[in-house]
């Protein structure tokens, strides 16, 4: 039987980038990969670029400010307390010019074991296209 586990305010694996922030609050290995959540403060200018997941569907809540996601149909603005689910096969992208915070969780995916190990690439491997290329799709991340 597994025990709870309590997270507070401003604590987990955190990650913290050029474009954002991360506070792991569950992680995918304390649920057999079927499931993380991670707090996200985005800086200003924060931009994901257009990709897609072939298996894994995440659900975005805006906590704080607006967030752009442009998908081929539509594009929405997501404002606080706002939700949207993505599901597997949809592209997107995602922006945010002024900055925020949200809470997203990810079905059937490891994105804070992608997020772990991101942490300690070289500039090196972030040059490398193809290592690039096959380290996203090892956890179901595909750009154009």
């Amino acid at each position: 039987m597994q025990s709870k586990k309590l997270i507070r305010k401003d604590e987990g694996e955190n990650y913290d980038y050029s474009q954002d922030h991360c506070f792991i609050k569950l992680s995918s290995r304390d649920t057999n990969g079927e499931l993380c959540l991670i707090e996200d403060t985005l800086k200003p200018g924060f931009h994901l670029k257009r990709h897609h997941h072939k298996i894994m569907t995440e659900v975005f809540y805006m906590l704080v400010g607006e967030m752009e996601l442009v998908f081929d149909d539509e594009t929405v603005i997501l404002k606080e307390g706002d939700t949207i689910t993505v599901p597997p096969n949809v592209w997107h992208e995602a922006k945010c010019a002024k900055g925020g915070k949200m809470l997203t969780i990810f079905k059937n995916g490891q994105f804070d074991v992608f997020l772990e190990q991101l942490s300690v690439m070289t500039k090196d491997d972030f040059s490398d296209e193809a290592l690039m290329k096959s380290f996203s799709a090892k956890f179901d991340i595909y750009e154009e």
